[in-house]
């Protein structure tokens, strides 16, 4: 019998002891057990704790593709949720899966809710998350664009850049860093200037571990590279942090040839005609060879 099956008899029996449990999985991997329950309750290679103050609201379901939404709320507290995590975004974007178990035998069970976790709000102790069900992704735009700048991701599926190749990385520790928006580094020898501007900044160790930001601006100065990130880090960033640094990509078809020799994945059209070709009459057009515009 099914645990599902085993719970629907178990609510037959018009005596009830069910409870809820939530189990939320970071994108760092940490996860996070929670029961509305009066004990601590296991199952699945989770651990469901008590003393979290964890609750939810019902679950808005409907068949059919309509989205599926509700919202958990609950106490901060070291123990469980940190104020600091949320505020430094641990906790945007993480799986999160609702159990109705009977906590008298918790093989009887069934999942009432899978996806992820929203908007968060916070203040006066407490934390408000937004749970957006599966059926959320089905309302976001997909497939390409036709446009001149590539569309894919330095390193992703469509790109297929390898950012761990020598050369287009570095980690080392920070020698400064300035309001967790301004870093340097030393011993970075070799790189071009303006080579990881538009690219990635990754803390590794300390406090802020985890956390990552674009890079805006990228610069020598003497025998320092300083690197500057477009808003600070949520967390503070010390001297001696290990970070490591991806190469930046500016989207231009030049780029992707002559820096990172990555052509055939190009996701751009540099040929597309402007407005101006399609529009202009031949005879007053700015170019009228009929060659790339690039």
């Amino acid at each position: 019998m099914s645990g599902a099956d085993a719970l629907h008899d178990h609510l037959q029996t018009g005596v009830g002891s069910v409870c809820r449990t939530w189990a939320v999985i970071r994108k760092d991997g940490t996860i996070f057990g929670f029961t509305d329950h009066d004990r601590d309750l296991s199952f699945e290679g989770y651990t469901f704790k008590a003393d979290t103050g964890l609750s939810a609201k019902a679950l808005q379901q409907a068949t059919g593709l309509s989205v599926d939404n509700t919202e958990a709320m609950g106490g901060l507290s070291d123990a469980a949720i940190k104020e600091e995590d949320i505020a430094a975004g641990r906790f945007d974007g993480a799986e999160v899966i609702a159990w109705l178990v009977n906590w008298a035998d918790v093989s009887a069970r069934r999942i009432m809710f899978r996806g992820e976790i929203g908007e968060i709000r916070r203040g006066s102790g407490a934390f408000h998350a937004e749970l957006r069900g599966l059926t959320e992704a089905l309302g976001r735009p997909i497939g390409r664009s036709y446009q001149k700048p590539c569309s894919a991701v330095l390193g992703g599926k469509g790109c297929a850049f390898d950012l761990d190749t020598p050369g287009y990385f570095f980690e080392g520790a920070l020698v400064s860093s300035e309001d967790n928006r301004v870093f340097a580094l030393e011993g970075m020898t070799g790189f071009e200037a303006n080579w990881f501007q538009r690219g990635r900044i990754e803390i590794l160790t300390g406090e802020a571990a985890g956390l990552s930001g674009s890079i805006k601006r990228d610069r020598q100065v003497g025998d320092q590279r300083m690197l500057d990130i477009w808003e600070p880090l949520r967390l503070a960033v010390s001297v001696g942090d290990t970070v490591r640094i991806s190469a930046g990509c500016d989207k231009r078809m030049e780029t992707c040839r002559l820096k990172f020799n990555n052509l055939l994945n190009y996701q751009g059209f540099p040929d597309i005609p402007e407005e101006d070709w399609i529009t202009v009459h031949p005879t007053v057009a700015k170019n009228t060879a009929g060659g790339s515009r690039r």
